[in-house]
């Protein structure tokens, strides 16, 4: 059993590319590797090759780091690993990853810094590093950015090149037969004769060697599964209502809570009474937690009724009551004291603004939720110092930390079990959940308790993508666009969730300006500013975070621009374009949609590119003009990630990111009445139908040098790129969302 717990003992050291994102970063700690949490509790017979890939004579096993949220993240990275391991995805067994800071992920480090995706100076290369260095040391563990594929590429892909190379050293110790003589395929190491060992059957061997250093990815010429249609791992499940969530797990001897909460968010509950609750049949006892109340009963429908009866006097809100207060802050943080950053500034924009000709622009972005089909939910169990949790969540170990908190006991002491989430879209980001559950199950100690937000509850408490402002001047001359300043003021979602999270969050929030910013266009003069505004609501991330409103404000004043300058949207974006796969995106997209050609009468176009998380994603969305009002027809998307995974789910991950981006661009927005959101249902904030989904034609590019994912960069062009087919169309342009307030939709 020794030499089991020795092998692999570290999460193998993965370079500098894999470690600190390309940099060398000068310090013992950044370079050393996390232990391997595999070995801590490794039974008879197991072996274990790194942090990523355990074996026992009955079967193979691969840890999956990352959430999955819906995204195809546990087909995706396990098929990394299978790559270069030999195998089939489903000749292993998959599993979540446990918090532990070996599943680190420093791919949140090139948001950070304020450098252009494309720019690999050594300047901005060692930014990267540092950042992520830190990002190592404090073992940063978490789902979100569109980095699952950044962050895990090489990662897993080394963890299977490992384990491969290892078990060959295993079987050449079985039957003498030098490593460079054996081969593998299908679970197996090959002899030269044609026999063949299964890996399973080469546990005892492989735990008498230390994991191979000596090893090389395979070449693409040989890949198997990478850039090939792929079977997602949950698809069966899925399309059989077999798959089971979070909210549909069941513990033996388990209750069932529901609770309410002050629905001004952070606000206080001054009082509360129970007497029609409590004798209501199944209820079990009425719980107190922070700012509300919780009901237990015998089944969730029952613990839903229950609480809502509880009658209760809830305080103030601690911002703004009505939404009109809100933009009125907005609109007065365009001064000094608020600038929060002046990334990008090119050529002299205040001269090149001193004349008479500027353009005034303002557009707007609302507060929208998140609206996960799977309203939030947790299991929390509380037993002899060990605290369990079930749930879907994006950041385990600080799960783990604020669940601690709340019991008053180690992080060591709390236990976590991933679960696939029903959509997440940054609502599972939030610990506000969990820490109700926990506070529940200690009234229960020993008890499984299953806590549910009723859907109201889900939409009211929601943390909200933050609303945003931006101003802008402009010059156009001889049909072109020769200056633009960008301003743009939102609070900081990275301050807000941070504060619940107890970071402290210094510097700049990139995200004020994510996807404005690092716009991809040679302006000659150029400018945009990010301005904070102090907290109003509580905010959060949300699916492509601050690129999915600065990205709609940025790329919607530059088409009026463009438009005012009577030049074509695609002709100037590709004269103004500053980078060569950038270029490519656009050039593939007019091709493919025949930009320029006839629509015929009644018809509009509109175009929109933007980048975010490192990915370049163009759209063209071709509408027309019904008696029932505007007809979605058509979207032809282009984006680049320098290599497709699994070209099925980057279509799905694509049309499905679309979909999100025009139905809230026309339809959603969270609007404050007496300091509470009015709308609590999908009835008030309807997604995209069914019969309103356009046809979407979908292209993948590699020419990109780095990995990217794709889970959100197709949102922030869905909006502006419908505003400029609306403009097309109609003449009038949207300024701001949702559309349905100015626009007639089918």
């Amino acid at each position: 059993m020794g030499r089991l717990k020795a092998i692999g003992r570290r999460s193998f050291l993965i370079g500098s590319a894999g470690v600190l994102g390309g940099v060398a970063f000068g310090t013992f700690m950044a370079v050393r590797p996390h232990d391997n949490p595999l070995t801590a509790d490794l039974a008879e017979g197991e072996v274990v090759f790194n942090a990523f890939v355990k074996l026992t004579a009955d079967g193979i096993t691969l840890i999956v780091p990352h959430a999955d949220i819906g995204q195809g993240v546990q087909s995706a990275q396990a098929a990394l690993i299978a790559e270069e391991f030999d195998i089939e995805v489903d000749q292993a067994t998959l599993s979540f990853g446990d918090p532990d800071p070996a599943y680190y992920n420093t791919a949140f480090a090139d948001e950070g810094v304020p450098f252009m995706s494309f720019d690999e100076s050594t300047v901005a290369e060692t930014m990267r590093g540092v950042a992520g260095g830190v990002i190592k040391m404090i073992g940063l563990q978490g789902t979100g950015g569109s980095t699952s594929m950044s962050d895990q590429y090489e990662k897993l892909r080394l963890a299977g090149a490992v384990a491969r190379e290892t078990i060959k050293a295993a079987a050449s110790l079985r039957t003498g037969v030098p490593v460079a003589d054996l081969r593998t395929a299908n679970a197996s190491v090959i002899l030269p004769n044609g026999e063949t060992i299964a890996y399973v059957d080469l546990a005892a061997e492989s735990s008498q060697i230390s994991p191979a250093t000596d090893i090389a990815l395979r070449d693409p010429s040989e890949w198997r599964h990478i850039g090939k249609p792929m079977m997602r791992t949950d698809t069966v499940a899925k399309a059989t209502g077999t798959q089971t969530f979070g909210i549909d797990l069941d513990l033996d001897g388990m209750v069932y809570a529901s609770v309410r909460t002050n629905p001004r968010k952070g606000g206080a509950m001054i009082s509360f009474d129970t007497k029609n609750a409590e004798n209501m049949r199944g209820v079990q006892a009425i719980v107190p937690v922070t700012n509300g109340i919780a009901a237990i009963a015998d089944n969730t429908w029952r613990a839903i009724q229950a609480v809502n009866e509880v009658v209760c006097e809830w305080g103030p809100a601690p911002y703004p009551a009505e939404t009109a207060a809100h933009w009125d802050e907005v609109a007065a943080s365009f001064v000094d004291d608020r600038l929060d950053q002046e990334w990008r500034v090119d050529g002299d924009v205040d001269a090149a603004l001193a004349g008479e000709n500027k353009i005034t622009i303002e557009n707007r972005a609302p507060y929208v939720a998140h609206q996960p089909l799977e309203p939030l939910n947790a299991i929390v169990r509380i037993s002899d110092g060990l605290v369990e949790v079930w749930t879907g969540h994006q950041l385990p170990r600080f799960l783990q930390q604020q669940v601690a908190a709340v019991v008053g006991v180690d992080a060591d002491s709390v236990q976590f079990y991933n679960q696939f989430s029903g959509g997440s879209f940054g609502h599972r980001l939030e610990f506000e959940y969990i820490k109700q559950a926990t506070q529940i199950a200690m009234a229960m100690p020993g008890t499984p308790v299953k806590m549910t937000y009723s859907r109201e509850e889900d939409f009211v408490q929601d943390y909200p993508r933050q609303l945003a402002m931006s101003r802008a001047q402009g010059i156009v001359e001889n049909g072109q666009v020769t200056a633009l300043s960008l301003d743009i003021a939102a609070p900081s979602v990275l301050a807000s969730g941070g504060q619940r999270a107890g970071i402290v969050t210094p510097g700049p929030d990139a995200q004020i300006v994510a996807g404005a910013w690092n716009m991809p266009y040679d302006i000659p003069s150029l400018r945009v500013r990010g301005y904070r505004v102090p907290e109003l609501a509580p905010i959060s991330s949300w699916r492509s975070v601050g690129a999915s409103h600065a990205g709609f404000l940025a790329e919607n004043t530059l088409d009026e621009l463009i438009r005012a300058a009577g030049a074509d949207p695609m002709e100037e974006r590709l004269r103004l374009v500053n980078h060569p796969v950038h270029r490519t995106v656009l050039e593939t997209l007019a091709e493919m949609s025949n930009w320029g050609g006839d629509l015929g009468p009644n018809r509009g176009r509109g175009l929109a590119l933007v980048e975010s998380f490192g990915v370049p994603t163009a759209e063209v969305i071709e509408i027309s003009m019904t008696d029932y009002g505007i007809k979605l027809d058509k979207v032809y998307v282009v984006a680049d990630v320098g290599q497709v995974i699994d070209p099925v789910n980057f279509e799905n991950q694509v049309q499905g990111g679309v979909v999100w981006g025009l139905g809230h661009a026309i339809n959603s927005e969270i609007t404050y009445s007496d300091g509470v959101a009015e709308q609590t249902n999908y009835h008030a904030a309807e997604g995209m139908r069914i019969f309103q989904t356009p046809e979407i034609v979908v292209r993948g590019l590699e020419n990109a040098t780095k990995i990217r994912g794709i889970g959100e960069p197709p949102v922030p062009p869905a909006a502006p790129a419908l505003a400029s087919a609306i403009f097309d169309l109609t003449g009038e342009r949207p300024r701001e969302m949702p559309f349905f307030k100015s626009f007639d939709f089918v």
